[in-house]
């Protein structure tokens, strides 16, 4: 699994018009399942979302997760992570999971975000979003397991 987290003012994701998500200061996570992820490494990497510290404290500039500060977070399944570039022009999406796998793995990441505590908005699996962030910072950062 992989994911990019950005530290965020406020987020939100539409669909065909709609806003089907929403948060205020927090992290999005775009969201990525390989072929061979497998339901432990969904739950370490939800836990890592949670507990990694991107926001700043008293003393320093990353003491503090976005479950310490009361943070949201906007999952949003992102496929498009795995994507190979190193050949051609058109990138290889060989190393992402099947969208019926994937759909499993991302709904479970969003469960377990949401019982680790953390308000958890998220963008629709499938369908063409706009995803629409004020980067705070920025601070950006991928993960991968």
């Amino acid at each position: 699994m992989r994911v990019v987290l950005q530290r965020v003012l406020e987020a939100s994701v539409t669909v065909d018009g709609e806003t089907v998500g929403t948060i205020g200061p927090g992290v999005v996570v775009l969201a990525a399942i390989r072929k061979d992820d497998t339901v432990e490494q969904v739950r370490k990497m939800a836990e890592k979302c949670v507990h990694l510290r991107i926001f700043p404290g008293e003393g320093g500039h990353f003491e503090r997760s976005v479950l310490d500060r009361g943070g949201e977070i906007l999952a949003v399944s992102q496929f498009t992570l795995y994507g190979d570039c190193r050949k051609g022009r058109r990138p290889s999406l060989a190393a992402a999971a099947r969208p019926e796998r994937a759909k499993e793995l991302f709904d479970l990441f969003v469960d377990r975000l949401r019982d680790l505590g953390v308000p958890t908005a998220e963008g629709r699996f499938g369908a063409l979003m706009r995803v629409h962030l004020v980067n705070d910072g920025p601070v950006t950062f991928e993960v991968e397991f």
